[in-house]
């Protein structure tokens, strides 16, 4: 078995707190772009907000929002695109408004909020691109429909648990929705706050169904992908690899889908040590 494409999430598993990125992770990125092993991002942020890094890591593809949008970053082009249905945004936001939750949305280059408060004011905090604009509307249902835009992610945050909402969601539309709780252990320690919050796709998207795009379109196949996570959004994708790793920090569901979880977290490299377990070094 030979690994030819490694398939990554961002945050928690290259990137620790305060956008440190550890040697030893970079140093494992750049082995295998000498070496012609194809690297994907895989991200809930748009490509907007994480193309810096995506340059910064040499990056050969791209999965945003989630899964809805692919792309080959050697030549910008994308190659996969979904949106949410604008009914379906419509009942995500009566919804949310009906318990006085806080939502933001993700277009191609917008960030659109009606105040900058969870998780779009964690990535406003942790923007890497000049490029990507955060916009603050009165009401973003009325911005995004005056504006028509596409919507590749809709977001729905709070302090109480989000497990009723999710399900009232699921019985009225049919979308994809994966359910973050940032609490306890996993608290955002960007902003010092516990919260959890709804990521919500179009229907039968995910990481996984985008790791199985790209797979097919590689014309590889599922052994040949590795995939290394630390959150629930990273489920799907490991699932979809013929390896799948979680790094040390990562949720323990994440763990016990895994094939192998690190010893080290990712402030201490996980990554790299996932990459030289799976691809050792005298391969390179």
């Amino acid at each position: 078995m030979a690994i030819k494409l490694v398939a990554s999430d961002l945050d928690g598993t290259i990137i620790s707190e305060n956008n440190y990125i550890p040697d030893a992770n970079l140093d494992a990125i750049n082995m295998m772009n000498q070496n012609n092993i194809n690297f994907a991002i895989c991200t809930g942020k748009s490509y907007s907000v994480s193309k810096n890094l995506c340059d910064k890591f040499n990056a050969t593809y791209g999965i945003f929002n989630n899964g809805s949008q692919i792309y080959n970053l050697k030549t910008g082009d994308q190659i996969y695109s979904s949106s949410l249905e604008l009914k379906d945004i419509k009942k995500c936001f009566e919804i949310a408004k009906k318990y006085n939750l806080h939502v933001h949305a993700y277009s191609d280059e917008l960030l659109i909020s009606e105040k900058l408060q969870y998780l779009d004011l964690r990535n406003f905090k942790l923007q890497n691109s000049s490029e990507y604009r955060f916009v603050i509307v009165k009401n973003i249902l009325d911005y995004i429909e005056k504006n028509n835009l596409p919507i590749h992610q809709f977001v729905i945050s709070g302090t109480s648990s989000l497990d009723s909402i999710k399900e009232e969601i699921s019985q009225n539309i049919n979308v994809s929705i994966v359910k973050i709780s940032k609490l306890g252990e996993y608290k955002d320690n960007i902003l010092n706050k516990e919260y959890e919050y709804l990521s919500i796709i179009p229907f039968n998207t995910n990481k996984g169904s985008a790791i199985k795009f790209l797979t097919k379109y590689l014309s590889l196949d599922e052994k040949d992908v590795m995939s290394i996570g630390d959150n629930l959004n990273d489920v799907d994708m490991l699932k979809n690899s013929g390896i799948g790793i979680a790094v040390a920090n990562a949720y323990s569901e994440l763990k016990d889908v895994a094939k192998y979880t690190t010893k080290n977290s990712v402030s201490e490299g996980g990554f790299a040590e996932a990459v030289y377990k799976f691809i050792p070094k005298e391969k390179f």
